[in-house]
């Protein structure tokens, strides 16, 4: 899983990216400022659908795993009619420099009962875009759609609502306008990427978003450290957030394998977060003081993420937005739990609760000294 450190002290100039000018002060609506070049501020708890309405996984037994095709129109824009902050999804370039969104490194499927495989990224956009679902009115099917689980099968990528795959352009011109952008940039692990390579990536990124962002919310993420320190230094627009696993898993850049060479990372290189595995964050809470300390925003994914009770102890725990795939529960757990609650504190007019937390606050404080035992055995 070696990971190639790439020097991004010499930048090169990419006359294609339309720099914005830069500001001292953006504002984004739904309570989401950036203050500053070095600063993302969040005003409230926000919650952000994974892969938009959350990721599909097809060995489940819960049918709202399989619900939407994840990192679709479809799914966004239906993650869009619940009290969403922004949607997550994974940003890839094809050979012939067309960001398209998608998350696993190959797309799987198959020909005469011969199943085979292809690397997104060496495919061209009229290639990608041929499987799963066509569009048009007659909705025809493309070549057939597979997907390899983490055990090593390949199934149907059946879901309850198919839809197309798109291209991050379609996805500015094609979605609620009010819902915010968490764009993943995706690399693949095992690959040794140059900097001629990550500046060509970037770059075709950055020159949809600047074409067609149009105002919308936009927040930049990605678990590959040099990426991360190229794009802040190509754009000062939008934030940038490095996703770490926080020692859950081991990689070979040490730069990816604790929460501490995340801070360090992002301080060093003037990023504004860090979104990390939420496992980690239990299992070291006192990472999250050190982390506000260091003026750092923290968001977090997870499975744990899908837990009402999880979520409700990160918000009181400081940290200011969670990743979920569960969009609907999470949402409206967040709305009881969280801002009702702190609308009503304000003085302001709220409804009564749907239910209440099903933890004090004093019992979350002692569950949250507890958690990190536990969390071990995991």
């Amino acid at each position: 899983m070696a990971l190639k450190a790439v020097h991004v002290s010499d930048i090169p100039h990419l006359d294609q990216v339309a720099q914005t000018p830069s500001r001292a002060a953006v504002a984004f609506s739904n309570g989401v400022e950036l203050e500053t070049q070095s600063s993302f501020l969040p005003a409230k708890f926000m919650v952000v659908g994974h892969r938009g309405h959350g990721m599909n996984h097809l060995q489940s037994a819960d049918g709202r795993m399989k619900a939407f095709k994840e990192n679709t129109i479809l799914s966004f824009n239906s993650a869009a009619k619940h009290h969403l902050d922004f949607i997550e999804f994974d940003v890839q370039v094809t050979k012939d420099d067309c960001p398209v969104i998608f998350h696993d490194d190959f797309i799987f499927s198959e020909d005469d009962g011969t199943v085979f495989e292809k690397r997104v990224t060496d495919l061209t956009l009229e290639e990608f875009l041929s499987y799963g679902p066509q569009r048009g009115p007659s909705r025809s099917s493309g070549r057939p759609l597979l997907r390899k689980t983490k055990d090593g099968r390949i199934l149907g990528w059946l879901v309850e609502h198919d839809d197309s795959l798109c291209t991050l352009k379609e996805a500015f011109e094609s979605v609620e306008p009010s819902l915010g952008f968490n764009i993943e940039l995706k690399f693949d692990d095992h690959v040794v990427y140059s900097e001629d390579y990550l500046a060509r990536f970037l770059g075709s990124v950055l020159q949809v978003v600047f074409k067609y962002a149009n105002g919308r919310r936009i927040i930049f993420s990605t678990f590959q450290p040099d990426a991360a320190l190229l794009v802040k230094k190509l754009q000062s627009t939008y934030p940038v957030f490095f996703l770490t696993n926080g020692g859950t898993e081991i990689y070979y850049d040490t730069r990816r394998n604790s929460l501490e060479e995340a801070m360090k990372l992002c301080l060093e290189g003037g990023l504004q977060g860090i979104v990390s595995e939420v496992k980690a964050i239990f299992r070291n809470p006192a990472a999250v003081s050190k982390i506000k300390e260091s003026k750092l925003s923290l968001l977090t994914y997870g499975k744990l993420n899908n837990v009402a009770e999880a979520v409700y102890m990160q918000h009181l725990m400081g940290i200011e937005g969670v990743i979920v795939d569960l969009v609907q529960e999470i949402t409206e757990a967040v709305s009881d739990l969280i801002r009702r609650p702190e609308a009503a504190e304000e003085g302001l007019a709220v409804e009564e609760p749907k239910k209440k937390p099903q933890f004090s606050e004093r019992e979350l404080s002692f569950l949250l000294k507890l958690i990190p035992e536990l969390m071990i055995q995991l």
